[in-house]
């Protein structure tokens, strides 16, 4: 048997180090704000500061380990059965405008499965924790998805591709589709706070399309251990490698994939 506990707390470590990073380069980026090729989709140095921190945190304990990283790409042995994806800053566009939605993620899949997830939000200090049969957490207690059970009754959250704008597969239309048919969908700019939110009841449900492994692999465990589903926008299983992904509380679940296959292109409306 494997001892997630301890990957737990591996990762828990890197992911506050990374949280002080955070924390000192917030405010002070200057100039030190690059995009990586398409409008919107921004690096800062806080991001690879970050990404560092990170790391040497799991290189130290799991040397072995592969690992993929959103600034560093592929590192250490790609055929070993452990993967960290590791995103150093989510919500890097939120975290350059010093708006307040924006988080480290780290996730361990073990053999293709998401096994391990901390999300830590240092600019208000919360920590979510999971790992499997073990939980979920926000800042040590224990956390559980909503019940609420009517789309009419929802509040969702969902994002939009960096390449939004030279794509019809963009999104908009789902966005408008339910905003008509629930109590409001946002917008945070951040995907893994967006399922820490669902794991915790904020928010009861999320999708979204052109997302990276490293956005929502913490995130997948987070809402399955608190008592919710996540899969592709059909009920399938989730496939990591397509960038899209529906996560809810469960009870609005087959509900919300329904809507969002019927969803006309906008190109009709």
């Amino acid at each position: 048997m494997v001892n997630l506990q301890i990957f737990l707390d591996i990762a828990t470590e890197a992911a506050l180090a990374a949280g002080v990073v955070l924390q000192d380069y917030l405010g002070k980026l200057e100039d030190a704000v690059t995009e990586k090729g398409r409008p919107g989709d921004l690096v800062t140095a806080a991001d690879k500061a970050s990404e560092q921190v990170i790391l040497d945190v799991l290189s130290r304990h799991f040397p072995d380990h592969s690992i993929l990283a959103e600034e560093s790409g592929q590192l250490g042995n790609q055929e070993n059965e452990y993967l960290w994806a590791i995103d150093p800053l989510d919500g890097t566009t939120n975290y350059a405008h010093q708006y307040p939605c924006f988080a480290v993620s780290i996730g361990l899949l073990i053999n293709g499965v998401p096994q391990v997830g901390v999300i830590y939000d240092p600019f208000h200090d919360e920590l979510f924790q999971a790992a499997a049969g073990l939980g979920a957490t926000r800042n040590r207690r224990a956390i559980q998805v909503s019940q609420t059970n009517e789309l009419s009754k929802s509040l969702l959250v969902t994002g939009f591709a960096y390449d939004r704008r030279e794509t019809s597969d963009n999104n908009y239309a789902e966005f408008c589709h339910l905003t008509h048919l629930t109590q409001g969908v946002r917008r945070g700019g951040a995907a893994a706070l967006d399922l820490a939110y669902v794991s915790c009841g904020r928010v009861d449900g999320y999708w979204e399309r052109g997302i990276s492994p490293w956005d929502v692999i913490a995130g997948i465990i987070l809402v399955e251990e608190a008592g919710g589903k996540v899969t592709a926008y059909n009920g399938e299983p989730v496939n990591i490698a397509s960038g899209r992904i529906l996560a809810t509380n469960g009870h609005l679940h087959d509900r919300l994939s329904e809507t969002l296959l019927q969803v006309p292109p906008l190109s009709s409306w």
